[in-house]
């Protein structure tokens, strides 16, 4: 098993903790988190703090924060079923500025009665806001539920609003 590197990266949405490690690849992330990220590994002992990587990940995040940046242009690795995975893509074809209800995604992956799976699969993404599972609301235009709490939602959301000017719901 690689060895997990991990920073905490300052946003207006409070601390954002960053986990990535070697791949083949190159870097790649393999988690981002909300200071309380609720679904995050509860043993952390094996992380290093290793600032020096995340470098890129932190300027792409402030350049989003500014509304200077609307796609991510990382290296990502998340661990998932070949579902979540599949949703996982699925969301990050979600532009910004843009929403889409859970019931979209499903029938977007051509499984139209996997509304609750996709649902699932989208609270457990390990990648937050470069992996946009924010922009999911429910079919009647609501917040739902946020690994990382309903009010950062809504702040991501209208943030994107503020940068585009769209209507998101």
């Amino acid at each position: 098993m690689s060895t997990t590197f991990t920073t905490t990266v300052d946003s207006p949405v409070g601390p954002i903790t960053v986990c990535g490690h070697d791949t083949p690849q190159g870097f790649a992330i393999t988690r981002l988190g909300f200071g309380d990220d609720k679904h995050g590994p509860r043993d952390r002992s094996g992380w290093v703090r290793d600032d020096a990587r995340f470098v890129e990940v932190a300027e792409q995040l402030r350049q989003f924060f500014a509304g200077d940046r609307q796609d991510f242009d990382l290296v990502l690795d998340p661990a998932g079923t070949p579902f979540q995975q599949q949703v996982w893509r699925a969301l990050r074809g979600i532009p910004y500025g843009e929403t889409r209800s859970y019931a979209d995604i499903a029938r977007a992956l051509g499984s139209p009665t996997a509304t609750r799976a996709v649902g699932a699969a989208n609270g457990r993404n390990p990648i937050g806001i470069v992996v946009p599972c924010h922009r999911v609301i429910g079919a009647d235009g609501s917040l739902t539920g946020y690994a990382g709490g309903v009010h950062n939602k809504r702040w991501l959301l209208d943030h994107e609003r503020r940068v585009t000017g769209a209507a998101l719901f």
